[in-house]
Formats: structure tokens, sequence, C-alpha cells
């Protein structure tokens, strides 16, 4: 009976070891098929004399997935990948984005872009994101700043959804104001800590104290005299 009651024990233990080797064997196979599709995606898209997807490719890619090529979740993707060129993505950041995205279809892409939008609003995720989309815009080397022009457009992608009342006024005080012809990146930060931490439109909370940024001490005596002038009899 021991001798019959060992060998029992032992055969459910043998067929566990066998599947997890099963296993084993079979995870590296299902992610290597994942890679090759992710790169025969790639291939569709890609400028085959540069090797890498460039703007036509990416227009395309936007025609597949169903949106626009400003649209926010185009930037989320460049984010994703950890995309250094403006209006390019290399194989290996592809490869980086859609693995980390669970994507390799157009369809599973699709549905992940919605997804995506969910996980950079988390706050932990935003600042991020935020900071990367003004690396996104520094297009030639060893550029630091961002042209007004380019600021606003990305203050509305960006920021336009969540701060929409800010964004306006200040996108509308950048435009009439001559004496900012580019925005840095402490400013850029800034105005993101200024719309988190200021309420608006009254501007109770700000204090020129707090080493805020001149252009930003600009922007709320402008709004503070526009209300004074609005309030006027």
């Amino acid at each position: 009976m021991p001798r019959a009651s060992k060998r029992k024990s032992d055969t459910p233990n043998s067929t566990s070891a066998k599947s997890s080797n099963v296993d084993k064997q079979s995870a590296p196979k299902k992610a290597s098929k994942e890679v090759e599709r992710i790169d025969n995606l790639f291939d569709t898209y890609a400028n085959k004399s540069l090797g890498v997807i460039d703007p036509e490719g990416i227009e395309a890619l936007c025609s597949h997935v169903g949106v626009d090529h400003t649209d926010v979740k185009m930037l989320m993707l460049a984010w994703k990948m950890k995309a250094e060129k403006q209006g390019y993505f290399t194989q290996d950041e592809w490869q980086r984005g859609l693995k980390d995205l669970r994507a390799d279809t157009i369809n599973k892409l699709k549905k992940r872009l919605l997804e995506l939008e969910t996980e950079v609003s988390k706050p932990e995720n935003f600042e991020d994101f935020y900071t990367y989309a003004f690396r996104y815009c520094l297009t030639e080397d060893k550029q630091k700043c961002v042209d007004i022009e380019t600021t606003c457009v990305l203050l509305d992608i960006v920021l336009g959804s969540q701060y929409r009342s800010q964004v306006d006024a200040f996108v509308g005080f950048l435009k009439i104001q001559n004496e900012y012809k580019v925005i840095n990146m402490d400013q850029w930060l800034n105005f993101l800590r200024f719309c988190s931490e200021i309420s608006f439109p009254d501007l109770e909370k700000y204090d020129t104290s707090q080493a805020w940024p001149l252009i930003l001490d600009n922007f709320v005596e402008w709004m503070r005299e526009k209300g004074t002038l609005a309030s006027a009899p």
C-alpha cells in the first residue's frame, strides 16, 4: 500500500511538471510571434529606403486607426514609444510601444489608443506626458525653446480638454503680447502648475512672491486689467 500510494502521488506531480515545461517552452514562441506581427505591421507603414515610419507612413497609420494626425492620441502613442524625433517612428520605438500596449494588429491598436487616454490621464503619468510633449517639439539640435505659435497649438492639444478656460485665456495673451517669441521648459511646466493650483478666473491664490515665471506674472496682470476694465462703469 505505501508503494502504491507513492506512485499515485508521483503521477500528478510529473504531469504538472510536464505541463509547466510546456508552458515555459510555449511562452517564448508566443512572444516571438507577437514581435513578428508587430514587425510586419511596422513594415506596412515604414519607408523602405529610410527604415523608419516617416510622416507619410504616420498619415496612413492615422487613417487606419481612425484618428487625425493632430489628435492627442497620436502624441500619446509617441510618448508610449518614447519616440525621439517628431514625425518619425523607428522600429525599436515601434516595438517598444506596441509590445507595451499588447497591440499586434490594427484593430488592437485602435482599442489600445482609447485605453491609453485613461492611462495618460492618471496623475502619476500626466506630468511625464506633458513634459514629453514639449520635448517632442524640440526638432532641432540643442533647441531648448518652442515658438509661440507651436506652443499655442500644443497647449490646446495637451491641456485643452482639462483646463479649457485657462488655456484659451493664456493662448489669447500669448498671441497679443510682443515680449516673448518662444517658451522654455520652465515656463511650460509652470503653466501646468498654474492650472492645477490657481483658482480661475478670480486668480485669488496667485502670489507673485512665489517665484512664478515672469511671463505668468504678466499674464495674471493682463487678466486682472481685463477684469477691471470689464467691471468699470
